[in-house]
């Protein structure tokens, strides 16, 4: 047994090696600050495999904290994870129940990562569709990290990008709507409008969902899929997209490797765009 585990452990020593050297020649040229993920294929995954459902969410749970390992040896800021949308509430109850036990359990294990790393962790979406136990959880995750930057790391949960849209709008018209009462309760002249009551592109981005973040410079779906799947609309318009033929659990560092090189080809055109908004 020790036999067999020694060139296992030698094996796994120099991949680790080369994956650092690798990433380390990467980060000689342009990085992305951001990148989202839509974690497709986690059934598939599974059903291919020949295990249950839940083992594939199982992996595709483990993919997610190697890629935040990944993207933190290679100073990416922030990373995105599309976990569980409003139209997952339509899938069966039994997977359904699974991704929000996976869930309680990552809060878990993210709790404790965090005592150890500078890791914020934001939840991005309407968490009152949540159980009172998870809300809470992830909303002390979210106050006990918010004074970190290092790494932030976005969970979109109960996310679509038509609702974030909707509600960061009933907000703005909220904001709008008490700023003038009270201005009209303080000020006796009220004639002159200076457009303090106008809905600006600002206070739309400001009430949104993904407010903590600058917007992706990289949105990987695997699975093979070229849909957005009303995910990050709003803000993926000079995004680079990565479409991978592979289940989200397969995706590993080599793939992210040439999903960056493919950035960093494009790089001086994306920034281009950026610049012209």
């Amino acid at each position: 047994m020790e036999r067999e585990s020694l060139p296992r452990k030698i094996f796994t020593i120099c991949k680790t090696l080369v994956r650092k050297l690798v990433f380390r020649v990467l980060r000689t040229g342009p990085m992305p600050s951001h990148i989202a993920v839509i974690m497709d294929g986690n059934r598939r995954y599974a059903k291919r495999n020949r295990l249950n459902e839940g083992a594939g969410h199982d992996a595709g749970a483990m993919a997610l904290f190697y890629l935040i390992t990944y993207c933190y040896e290679l100073r990416i800021k922030y990373i995105t994870a599309y976990a569980f949308s409003t139209d997952n509430f339509r899938r069966k109850p039994q997977e359904v129940g699974k991704i929000m036990s996976l869930l309680r359990e990552s809060i878990a294990l993210l709790t404790k990562i965090t005592k150890h790393q500078p890791v914020r962790v934001h939840f991005a979406g309407n968490l009152e569709l949540l159980s009172a136990e998870l809300r809470d959880g992830a909303r002390k995750l979210m106050e006990a990290t918010a004074e970190y930057s290092k790494i932030v790391v976005t969970i979109c949960v109960c996310y679509c990008c038509s609702d974030e849209i909707l509600n960061s709008v009933e907000e703005s018209v909220l904001e709008k709507y008490y700023n003038h009462s009270y201005t009209r309760d303080s000020d006796d002249d009220n004639d002159n409008d200076d457009g303090r009551d106008i809905i600006t592109l600002v206070d739309i981005e400001k009430h949104m969902y993904m407010a903590v973040t600058p917007d992706p410079d990289i949105l990987i779906r695997t699975a093979h899929e070229h849909r957005l799947s009303n995910f990050l609309q709003w803000q993926t318009s000079y995004t680079q997209l990565a479409s991978l033929p592979i289940d989200f659990p397969e995706l590993n560092s080599w793939q992210l490797t040439w999903v960056i090189l493919d950035f960093q080809r494009h790089y001086d055109y994306l920034a281009r765009k950026k610049l012209q908004r």
